[in-house]
């Protein structure tokens, strides 16, 4: 009962983690048709800012993950007005350049700014212990980061599904240039689109951090898992990416525990399974 509960929780918050990391690539993909391999170095950035801001400037945690969520998309907005803007419409091999390009150079300076050692992101007391049930302990972190994801599922489903900015959203999707004729600024549910999706991402960097620890080559380490989510979830779906993630948590957690001599084995075997039954994705739109 106790390893069933404890690769459950796990498992759960691993899948979160992955999900507010994911999803902001998967709709950035579904929406602008990018092939955005920076994601994850978007997410490290977030990780760093707020190891920065809780560690050496000594800010609560709260206003660290506010910083660092702040401070990426301040960093990431000029990046998408002055790179970005010219590959959209360019051809896939063309955006894969550019991207892991904008990664490198990411990795670069955090490995100049940084160092090369594992950072860290001091939580609170308020999340630092854990729930006693009597029979097992639980995290509170793990809890907060289910929470967590449960939230910004929420919020993007309402922002997508009901409001003006969800309908122009769609409406892009469907065909830009119709919507772009019909007064849509398309441009500018661009930008903001993609502000979410990397605000998103360094929120997950840093709810993540104990998971998925932030070093210079994080955008490179979780770049596969990142898109695999994307793939199997099908890119622009919020119920794809958020079924996938709890899946391939479930899946990898599973091994981990069951299985540590193997790996990430039996989550690269569920990945060509599952890709080899849905090459499509399991949901393959924006929803």
């Amino acid at each position: 009962m106790q390893t069933v509960l404890s690769i459950g929780i796990d498992a759960l918050a691993y899948g979160m983690i992955l999900f507010v990391i994911s999803i902001g690539l998967s709709v950035t993909m579904g929406l602008m048709r990018v092939v955005n391999l920076a994601h994850g170095a978007f997410a490290m950035i977030g990780g760093y800012l707020a190891s920065y801001a809780a560690r050496d400037l000594g800010l609560h945690y709260g206003l660290a993950v506010l910083l660092a969520v702040v401070g990426t998309i301040a960093i990431a907005i000029p990046v998408e007005r002055f790179l970005y803007r010219r590959i959209y419409g360019a051809s896939e091999l063309t955006q894969v350049l550019m991207t892991i390009g904008i990664t490198f150079c990411v990795i670069g300076i955090a490995n100049f700014v940084f160092g090369p050692t594992l950072k860290t992101v001091p939580l609170p007391p308020s999340l630092s212990g854990s729930v006693d049930l009597g029979f097992r302990s639980i995290a509170i972190h793990r809890l907060f980061a289910i929470g967590a994801g449960l939230v910004v599922a929420f919020a993007l489903w309402f922002l997508i599904e009901r409001t003006s900015f969800g309908i122009r959203i769609r409406a892009a999707v469907d065909n830009a240039a119709m919507a772009a004729a019909l007064g849509v600024r398309t441009e500018i549910v661009y930008a903001i689109s993609f502000a979410v999706a990397i605000g998103l991402a360094a929120l997950g960097g840093v709810l993540g951090a104990e998971l998925l620890p932030v070093e210079p080559y994080y955008a490179l380490r979780y770049m596969v898992t990142f898109l695999v989510v994307v793939s199997i979830g099908g890119a622009g779906s919020i119920s794809g990416a958020l079924v996938a993630c709890l899946l391939l948590g479930a899946i990898d957690t599973t091994g981990r525990y069951l299985a540590p001599e193997y790996g990430e084995f039996f989550f690269y075997l569920a990945v060509i399974v599952i890709v080899t039954l849905f090459p499509r994705g399991l949901m393959g739109r924006l929803k």
